[in-house]
């Protein structure tokens, strides 16, 4: 009886490290929370390029991958990039901007 919970201790340990190690980073794939966080950041900046006035005509897209918000789409003009940049500068949690934005 000793001997079996011992092993079934040793089971239940073992399944508790295995659900850690699932949700831990690696150099090529986000944390759980790393990914929470980035969908987070990703849905407020969408929504305050949304709110603007002056870029919400536009389709800008915005991907977050480890805090760094990357931009993407076409604007009509040079200060519709820097006003996107600003917005982006602005989000609690953004690490940089990489911004792909094409001014036609």
């Amino acid at each position: 009886m000793k001997k079996r919970n011992i092993v079934i201790s040793c089971m239940v340990l073992l399944m508790l490290i295995a659900v850690i190690g699932a949700c831990a980073a690696t150099s090529t794939r986000e944390s759980t929370g790393e990914y929470v966080d980035d969908s987070v950041i990703t849905t407020k900046v969408k929504s305050m390029l949304a709110a603007d006035d002056f870029l919400k005509s536009f389709k800008i897209g915005v991907k977050t991958y480890r805090g760094v918000v990357q931009l993407s789409g076409f604007v009509n003009s040079q200060k519709a990039v820097d006003k996107a940049t600003e917005i982006v500068k602005g989000v609690n949690g953004v690490k940089d901007i990489k911004n792909d934005l094409i001014v036609k």
